[in-house]
């Protein structure tokens, strides 16, 4: 695995020292800025995990920084590290987009905590997987699939009220950016999105991360310190990976839902919140619930209004849509001028059927645009385990694909290229339907449907 990067931004030599020497002992990569405007600098240059940044600092201090970072790049966590000012300071950047807070001075096994969970956090989000940075399109999702129009329609319908939303998909198709776009066009998009991943969390620590904790409530809890839902107050909070949250803390998280109240841990006083609760969860809850892993009054809870996001490969039409965008992103990002991609590397993107989703589509062409030495993205940039599954489909590569192809032209392509991927599955699995529905990640009953279609059921056995 790929050392973190972290960045320390301290205007105190001797602390920007003593910071960089802690973590790299814990066996992070560190860089250093003496200020906001220097930090950027580095943004500009390096791939960061986390952000660690002083308050006050000359030139540019750490909120306006934070709001830099925020508005360019929202996943990217950033730590607050100050001895100036109260806990409201602390809040408000908390409300602005920060990750965390920890007052000077500090335990460094705190702080170690702290940048350990940024880091999962940063590796494991849904992070700009379908936006569109486009201000004129309020739902940030780039998409023409029919599956993504009812999905839109979705949004459209259950932003302006105050239902709670359940997101399900597998990782990487955008459920973040579903719960975004959700914020984004109700009511309270001038109020906080709080986001907590529930899978970045210690078991021991969840509470605490979602209720806050008082003076004094365990070791370490040097401060009081609002929870996630205190945060979210008049806003949206959203649970990534809700599945994850233990058990034992089910119980506690429902009360707090229906009753839009809680205590913080080591507190007797009862906090009234107005929260919009947005969750998501890559794993099948219904069936953690006949498991006994997930309550299902929660699961009940959760579920009023449930969107499954599809996964790529059952929405190949929005491939070259998706591909197009992330070519100008990185053309932007690392000052390229890549104008597409050749026709026979267009069709393999298509053919591939995309395990890791738009997540690894994207990462794809960031390393594509990278290595870029000519106007278009060619095959020779391709990776094996992308070119070599899709490009057995011969005929494919021939097809003269046109740059922005119409419905009726894409839409038969893509059923032809199913068509093909589908027949040698299920020649590679020997016609065993049950294996082959299992490579291809559909149902048993959902390939069986798709033979029928495109007139398969010879091969199976």
């Amino acid at each position: 695995m790929k050392t973190a990067k972290i960045l320390v931004v301290e205007d105190d030599s001797s602390m920007r020292v003593v910071l960089k020497a802690m973590l790299k002992k814990e066996g992070y990569d560190v860089v250093t800025a003496a200020n906001g405007a220097e930090a950027l600098d580095v943004l500009k240059k390096d791939r960061i995990a986390v952000v660690a940044t002083d308050l006050k600092m000359p030139r540019m201090d750490g909120m306006e920084l934070l709001d830099r970072i925020v508005r360019d790049d929202p996943s990217l966590p950033v730590i607050m590290l100050t001895a100036y000012g109260t806990v409201a300071t602390a809040v408000d950047a908390l409300k602005k987009g920060a990750f965390d807070y920890i007052t000077k001075p500090f335990e460094q096994e705190e702080l170690k905590a702290i940048i350990l969970k940024a880091v999962k956090t940063r590796m494991i989000s849904d992070r700009d997987l379908t936006a569109a940075e486009d201000d004129a399109d309020p739902y940030r999702i780039v998409g023409v699939s029919s599956r993504m129009a009812e999905i839109h329609e979705i949004i459209r319908k259950v932003s302006p009220t105050t239902s709670t939303v359940l997101v399900t998909g597998e990782t990487g198709t955008g459920k973040e950016l579903i719960a975004r776009a959700i914020h984004r066009l109700s009511p309270r998009k001038d109020q906080p999105f709080i986001k907590i991943n529930c899978a970045a969390i210690a078991e021991n620590l969840v509470e605490s991360e979602l209720f806050g904790y008082e003076k004094g409530a365990f070791t370490g809890a040097v401060t009081t310190k609002p929870g996630r839902f205190e945060l979210a107050h008049k806003g949206t909070l959203f649970l990534d990976e809700v599945g994850e949250i233990p058990r034992e803390m089910q119980a506690k998280l429902l009360q707090a839902i229906q009753d839009q109240s809680f205590e913080r841990v080591g507190g007797l006083k009862t906090i009234a919140v107005d929260v919009r609760l947005i969750a998501a969860t890559n794993r099948n809850l219904l069936q953690a619930v006949k498991d006994g892993k997930f309550r299902e009054d929660l699961f009940y809870r959760l579920n009023v209004f449930p969107i499954n996001v599809p996964p790529l490969r059952e929405r190949p039409e929005d491939i070259p849509a998706l591909t197009d965008y992330f070519i100008e992103k990185f053309n932007r990002k690392l000052l390229r001028r890549v104008e597409g991609v050749a026709p026979e590397v267009r069709a393999c993107l298509l053919a591939y059927p995309w395990p890791g989703n738009i997540r690894e589509l994207e990462h794809l062409i960031e390393r594509m645009v990278l290595m870029a030495e000519e106007p278009l993205l060619t095959m020779p940039l391709v990776p094996p385990e992308v070119a070599d599954p899709a490009c057995r489909a011969e005929s494919l590569l021939s097809v003269e694909l046109p740059e922005r192809p119409g419905r009726d032209v894409l839409k038969s392509h893509m059923e032809e290229m199913e068509r093909q991927i589908i027949s040698r599955c299920l020649e590679e699995c020997g016609g065993n339907v049950t294996h082959a529905a299992e490579r291809l990640g559909l149902s048993r009953k959902g390939l069986q449907l798709k033979m029928i279609k495109h007139h398969l059921r010879k091969q199976e056995e």
